[in-house]
């Protein structure tokens, strides 16, 4: 029997069927930037009132100083997708400005991990880290230099920050003479200047004037547009339920719901209308 001899020709290979052997396939955990996994943290208190420090070293060496475990937070998950905005909500104490500590490293949990991928932008209260013997010029720099810039790029980036912060009457004022808001508007302005990942955001929703909080909340959603993450704490609801996509309600220390913006707010609207009752 005589085999026919053929000749296969290989049928035309495009580009995008190539796929190389060092090319790591995208997964959807390369576009999680923050991933809070049980986390609980424990602080530590004393019942007792101790008056001087004489009285302090009398009780410790009588080993009569007895501590207290309190529970801060407790089994808190959550995860923050690349260009996601997600709330933090709960009463006063709940643990939410505390988490945001936990994901700038000030604290470290005592239980679980939290990893957080990309450079962070901390705005956690208002006028961390400020001067207020110094002027708002000299903050902008030294705040500049906290988060990692030399000098002759703050050079270049001064005036958008004073033009954000729409105080260029007042950068050589005292900080100590600036009013609350005042130190808002710079320290939003500093903050969202950064070229950040993550920017963390606490409270700064609520305070300043309507148009300066219109326009932060612009700057969010700008910003959120080119990819950059947010966590922000706020009890203005309104103004989460249009700037986050998911929130996370904390209340004693645990996540009591954590999903869809609109369904956790509406879930933590009906506990505190049960508490007026």
């Amino acid at each position: 029997m005589e085999l026919e001899n053929k000749t296969v020709q290989p049928e035309e290979i495009k580009a995008e069927d190539v796929k190389l052997e060092n090319e790591a396939p995208s997964t959807e955990e390369d576009d999680i930037v923050i991933d809070v996994k049980n986390v609980s943290l424990d602080f530590y208190t004393r019942d007792e009132k101790v008056d001087n420090l004489k009285e302090f070293f009398v009780r410790l060496l009588r080993g009569k100083l007895e501590r207290k475990k309190v529970r801060i937070l407790d089994d808190i998950s959550f995860q923050v997708k690349k260009g996601e905005s997600i709330a933090l909500i709960g009463h006063n104490g709940a643990g939410k400005s505390t988490m945001l500590k936990l994901l700038t490293e000030i604290y470290e949990p005592t239980e679980g991990t939290v990893k957080v991928k990309g450079k962070v932008a901390p705005l956690l209260n208002l006028g961390a880290g400020f001067d207020y013997e110094a002027s708002g010029k000299e903050n902008v720099y030294l705040n500049g230099a906290i988060l990692g810039y030399p000098k002759k790029e703050l050079d270049k980036k001064y005036q958008e920050i004073v033009d954000f912060a729409e105080l260029h009457d007042h950068m050589h004022i005292p900080l100590k003479n600036y009013s609350s808001g005042m130190v808002a508007r710079l320290g939003f302005a500093i903050a969202i200047d950064a070229d950040p990942d993550i920017l963390l955001v606490d409270e700064i929703l609520s305070v300043g004037d309507e148009s300066f909080r219109r326009k932060c909340s612009a700057k969010i959603e700008e910003l959120r547009q080119k990819g950059v993450s947010f966590v922000i704490v706020s009890h203005n609801i309104n103004e989460i339920k249009r700037l986050c996509q998911k929130a996370v309600w904390i209340e004693d220390s645990k996540v009591k719901a954590y999903g869809e913006v609109n369904e956790v707010c509406a879930e933590y609207k009906k506990y505190c209308d049960s508490l007026k009752h």
